[in-house]
């Protein structure tokens, strides 16, 4: 099982980046997908999440009106898009994959597999 997480870089304070996570090894359309971050000197946190059938989405708070995640079953690809971001969005992203459903799909310890990272970095 593989996930590739790629679209991070250096932005100004109020651009926009699309993340993007390309799974393979797994019948993507049976899993649950994540995103969370984790800034220097925090814990991992959760983004955002998508379920794996009917595409409900769930946010945290912080980013809840900016950030938008979505899927293409077809691509074996979750992606984050985020817009208005802020220097407090800094952090390496993740994206993750559980099977089905979790209702405790905030928490990263319900997740099986994890991409590499790829680090975003807001400046103001």
């Amino acid at each position: 099982v593989q996930l590739q997480a790629s679209g991070g870089g250096l932005v100004q304070a109020g651009g926009s980046l699309r993340l993007s996570c390309a799974a393979s090894g797994i019948t993507f359309s049976n899993y649950f997908m994540g995103w969370f971050r984790q800034a220097p000197g925090k814990e991992r946190e959760f983004v955002a999440a998508v379920t794996y059938n009917d595409g409900t989405t769930y946010y945290a708070d912080s980013v809840k009106g900016r950030f938008t995640i979505s899927r293409d079953n077809a691509k074996n690809t979750v992606y984050l898009q985020t817009t208005s971001l802020k220097p407090e969005d800094t952090a390496v992203y993740y994206c993750a994959a559980r099977y089905r459903y979790s209702l405790h799909y905030s928490r990263s310890s319900e997740y099986t597999y994890w991409g590499q990272g790829t680090p975003v970095t807001v400046s103001s």
